[in-house]
């Protein structure tokens, strides 16, 4: 033990009183840790002389009476100044002051992986146990217990707890982190804490974001508390100039030079999409080999969050290699805990997906980045190193990142309010208002998927779609399994979706082998069977003695922590059907009868994205937007196209506006089963097309008496859809 007793030392461990730092000693023998009672290891003391020498440190005193007497605190800063490692802490003094009379503190992140980091970081500082004291909950994973005083998670899983507590009783203080990112959970937290602070007078918001972001944050709330903290002086600036396409292979060149040039000190690259991260993590590699051994070991690091496999945990590099991290966008803070990048450079662009709720489709957008992100990068090499920007200096960039509630689909974000509103909360402050198209569209799709009544609330079927962690449409074809016996099939595809894509980029020279080893697990039906058939394989490579499953996927030049992850939603999904008493079903995976049900049930969620085949030669016209598309070449449609033939009519998952135009993710389907599955009311909307004229020739041609046979069989397609649905098809659906 380090029992020196300093004064400095004994000043930093003092209890929280009244906004200053009172000091009490060691006592007869040991100090105590305020929050487990147990002595101050050796470590503690040195984490924190490192915690003192944080830019964020000086404004401890401050922040305390600033969260005494408000409400709301809002603290701006860029990264490395400690705000969102030491401010936590601070408010877990401030709730133990109170004997947690009011609660205990959260902090919400962006990003699941840095949430763990931050966990494990703080416990270290604080002394305490991790997944007592000090937890964390993401998705899938919960590390905290009843003992928890200071818990990291991210926005959604915070945003998704308000739905069984609104006012979020089990806290005294609320961190809004990364407030900055403007992401569609953070901005929803942000809107709906207001209303929650005047329900409960002694919560506590804090809001830690960065300039100019953190001016925009102060003048929607009015009259808060704002703390600057200073960043330290940033490195030496260089700017330049060219091509968007000329940005990538320039970032690419200056690494090499870097490198070459022996000077010390890890990379960060940051690029506009994870598709130039992948490219530029292949073309480094290839050219690493060629390089010297004198120069010692270059190796790139893909850094792309939300990707699954590509995120590795960010720690001390050896000293004989050189670290090249590659990233993109929202990935920036996760560069707090390493010392060692001593150069930065930033191409200055972003890949964003804008949706276009008149077309009902996201459109790749290639633009700027915005001010604030800019600077976060410049102070990542620390003062001593130094930043490439790919830009003029000059060159005009937004002040702020856009706000995602503007340029998202939000029909999940309207069904979630909707939900509040059963709860209690009816109103949400939101700093940017959602785009009024864009919320009349999210209305009318949830009214096609029976998930509001007549009164425009939601209805029985739209709550019971709110208790899943999916998208309103899965959600939906979820709930329709239950009625067409196929509950494990539609699971696993819903799984197998929500998770990461398990394909994963072939190595240079592979590409061919890889499609091979596709092909074989490609079903004839389409690519949601082609998912059940991968997930499948993988449970069965569990039960083989001979390899693991990290073998299996690598021969098959499949992603092993996307379905691990996609193994993990199937049983989380599987969980919250037994919790609402809906029925499951026995596998019956391969059956004439369960591969038509499984299309009627992914029909009665995706009945909006239908598309036909209008030439023979693979032009797919969508029926909802009139627009024209291909199917993705890795579609098991595109690679087997020669044996199998193109399917006239198929259902598609996803599509996006982009040099290509392609439809993911597609299934055969006939037109009759569409009609028997589309709500009438939906069909009759859609704009005129050839297409439209074959299906109503269809209908017309069934005849009254098989018309009435299907309307009693579907009820989908009667007058009145959502009451039919209701009292025949979900009258076993209960909620706990």
């Amino acid at each position: 033990m380090e029992l020196s007793g300093s004064a400095e030392e004994r000043e930093a461990s003092s209890q929280f009183v009244e906004g200053s730092d009172e000091v009490f000693g060691f006592g007869d023998d040991l100090e105590l840790n305020q929050f487990d009672g147990l002595p101050y290891s050796s470590r503690y003391y040195k984490l924190l002389r490192e915690r003192k020498s944080l830019p964020v440190w000086g404004s401890r005193g401050e922040f305390i009476k600033a969260l005494e007497s408000n409400q709301l605190v809002v603290v701006s800063g860029t990264t490395r100044t400690g705000k969102t490692t030491q401010i936590p802490q601070w408010c877990a003094e401030f709730c133990l002051s109170a004997q947690y009379q009011h609660g205990v503190v959260v902090c919400s992140q962006i990003q699941k992986q840095q949430a763990v980091d931050l966990a494990l970081r703080v416990a270290d500082e604080m002394d305490v146990n991790i997944g007592h004291e000090v937890g964390y909950c993401i998705p899938l994973e919960n590390c905290c217990c009843s003992d928890t005083i200071l818990r990291y998670c991210t926005d959604d899983v915070l945003l998704r707890e308000m739905m069984s507590d609104p006012l979020l009783e089990h806290y005294g203080v609320v961190v809004i982190d990364q407030a900055h990112e403007r992401t569609v959970s953070t901005d929803l937290l942000l809107g709906l804490l207001r209303e929650v602070l005047i329900q409960r007078p002694e919560l506590r918001v804090v809001v830690l974001s960065v300039p100019p972001a953190s001016d925009t944050l102060v003048a929607h709330y009015g009259g808060v508390p704002h703390l600057h903290v200073e960043a330290p002086s940033s490195s030496e600036m260089v700017y330049s100039s060219g091509g968007r396409m000329e940005s990538f292979y320039a970032a690419l060149r200056l690494v090499l030079e870097v490198h070459r040039a022996k000077e010390p000190g890890d990379l960060a690259v940051f690029l506009a999409s994870e598709q130039e991260v992948s490219c530029a993590c292949n073309l480094l590699a290839k050219e690493a080999a060629r390089l010297s051994s004198n120069l010692g070991d270059l190796m790139p690091v893909a850094l792309c969050p939300g990707h699954a496999g590509i995120c590795p945990p960010i720690t001390e590099g050896q000293n004989k290699s050189r670290r090249v991290f590659l990233s993109c966008s929202q990935s920036e803070d996760m560069f707090w805990s390493v010392g060692t990048v001593n150069f930065v450079i930033d191409t200055g662009v972003e890949k964003r997906y804008v949706y276009n709720p008149r077309i009902r489709a996201n459109s790749e957008v290639i633009r700027p980045i915005s001010r604030c992100r800019a600077e976060i990068r410049k102070q990542l090499s620390g003062s001593t190193g130094k930043c490439f920007c790919l830009y003029p200096e000059e060159a005009e960039l937004p002040a702020e990142i856009p706000a995602r509630i503007m340029e998202a689909n939000i029909t999940s974000a309207v069904l979630f309010l909707k939900r509040m509103e059963v709860a209690g909360l009816g109103h949400c402050d939101f700093i940017s208002r959602p785009d009024p198209e864009g919320l009349m569209q999210a209305l009318e799709e949830l009214d096609y998927l029976a998930a509001l009544d007549d009164d425009g609330n939601l209805s029985e079927i739209g709550i019971i779609m709110s208790e899943f962690p999916l998208d309103p449409q899965m959600a939906k074809a979820l709930l329709a399994s239950c009625e067409f016996d196929c509950v494990n099939e539609v699971l696993t595809i819903a799984a197998m979706l929500a998770a990461p894509s398990c394909f994963v980029d072939p190595p240079f020279g592979l590409e061919t082998e890889a499609m091979q080893c596709h092909m074989k697990l490609y079903h004839p039906e389409g690519d949601h069977f082609t998912l059940i058939n991968i997930y499948n394989a993988f449970k069965c490579s569990q039960r083989e003695p001979y390899f693991t499953q990290e073998k299996w996927c690598q021969d098959y030049f499949l992603c092993s922590a996307a379905l691990q992850t996609a193994d993990a939603i199937r049983t989380e999904l599987t969980d919250i059907l037994k919790r609402l008493e809906l029925p499951l079903s026995e596998p019956a995976f391969g059956t004439k009868n369960n591969t038509l049900n499984i299309k009627r049930a992914l029909l009665a969620g995706y009945f909006m994205q239908i598309a036909r085949d209008v030439d023979g030669s693979g032009n797919y016209f969508m029926l909802s937007n009139k627009h024209v598309a291909q199917i993705h070449p890795l579609s098991a449609y595109g690679a087997k196209a020669h044996k199998l033939g193109l399917p006239e009519w198929v259902l598609f998952h996803e599509y996006t506006l982009s040099d290509n135009n392609c439809v993911r993710t597609v299934t055969q389907i006939s037109p009759e089963v569409f009609i028997q599955m589309a709500p009438q009311y939906f069909f009759y909307n859609l704009p005129s097309s050839e297409s439209k004229e074959l299906l109503q020739h269809i209908m017309d041609n069934e005849g009254s008496g098989s018309t009435k046979r299907r309307q009693k069989n579907h009820p989908a397609i009667t007058e009145t859809p959502k009451e039919s649905e209701e009292s025949q098809s979900y009258d076993r659906c209960v909620i706990q």
